[in-house]
């Protein structure tokens, strides 16, 4: 028997602890050989495969990035029949694969899974938007990385009494905002899930302000305000057909400024959110995710996607996963807009 394993969509740290894992119990428990496609749904669709063996991922797991790498590849994009990868997986006879991404990547993995390919999703997702599971690795070290820019930030808004922007990830759905956003004490909070008013945010601004703070203003990537009717993008689509999100917080300065009179500055934190090591939370994470998976492969429970539901780990179908988005819920936002302004 052979598992096939690949990291798909953008890059997350947590993602090679996943691999470890994958590649040592397989060997040590089940003696099973692991195979790894470069670069994501394109190695499979490519035929590019390596035999991964203990000693390719020992120390790795505190690596940022993915040791196989990645691509925004749809696996059936021109190809609806999945031929070129049914027949990749064929040819490095592929018995059971293991997917680790996102909603792209676990939606082309439904999609394999629906073809007849023995599918074992994993959720690898920083913004943490994939329903079923309550969090996924990637995510901690985000919000870490976001807080720390943040207080970083703050020090300058004090020190010339500017208002400062930070933008951060978040396509569809606003935790890396929420959670970042509250840790650092930020003024107020702009979210996908939240149309919020240009009038109401340079209220929360002026209120900052007047009480002697330089204000903070996190904005997810996906932020509509109130009147708007789509997320702001000028770079095209991907490769799945989403619009390629960035640039709000600088439309979000320029509002503050021409209705406040308070000068901003704002700061696009973009990459650097998925780069470097992977916090010790989401490190045990990842593991206990790939451990999980390849148990799942190894007794048929394929069509699946491994998950955290409290301290648990189980699995749930990949179709539902995929389904509808793990949106931040109204009363989360309400606990933060208490610290507004």
């Amino acid at each position: 028997m052979a598992i096939g394993i690949l990291t798909s969509g953008g890059d997350c740290p947590g993602l090679n602890a996943v691999i470890r894992a994958v590649v040592f119990k397989a060997d040590r428990v089940y003696g099973e050989r692991v195979v790894g496609f470069r670069d994501g749904w394109r190695g499979v669709v490519d035929g590019e495969a390596m035999t991964l063996r203990r000693r390719d991922v020992q120390g790795i797991a505190k690596l940022g990035g993915t040791i196989l790498g990645t691509s925004r590849t749809n696996v059936l994009d021109g190809d609806p029949t999945g031929s070129r990868a049914l027949a990749s997986l064929a040819r490095h006879r592929i018995d059971a694969l293991i997917a680790i991404g996102g909603e792209g990547t676990l939606a082309g993995a439904a999609e394999l899974a629906a073809l007849g390919v023995n599918v074992i999703g994993v959720p690898k997702t920083i913004d943490n938007d994939l329903s079923m599971t309550d969090t996924t690795f990637g995510f901690d070290t985000a919000v870490g990385i976001a807080t720390e820019a943040f207080d970083r930030l703050r020090t300058t808004g004090d020190s010339h009494g500017r208002a400062m922007v930070a933008e951060v990830m978040g396509r569809h759905v606003g935790w890396i905002a929420l959670h970042s956003g509250m840790a650092a004490g930020a003024h107020a909070i702009l979210i996908p899930e939240q149309r919020t008013s240009w009038a109401q945010l340079a209220e929360w601004v002026e209120s900052a302000r007047g009480r002697g703070r330089a204000p903070l203003v996190v904005v997810s990537e996906g932020f509509v305000p109130e009147g708007g009717d789509r997320a702001y993008s000028e770079r095209g689509d991907d490769a799945f057909g989403r619009p390629r999100l960035g640039g709000i917080g600088e439309i979000v300065t320029r509002e503050i400024e021409a209705r406040t009179g308070i000068e901003a500055r704002c700061t696009i934190l973009g990459h650097i959110q998925r780069g470097g090591t992977p916090s010790a939370y989401d490190r045990v994470l990842a593991t206990r995710f790939g451990l999980a998976a390849i148990d799942a492969a190894m007794a048929g429970d394929y069509g699946r996607m491994v998950a955290l539901r409290g301290t648990e780990i189980v699995s749930v179908p990949i179709a539902e996963a995929v389904g509808r988005l793990n949106a931040v819920p109204e009363h989360r936002y309400a606990e933060a807009a208490m610290l507004f302004g």
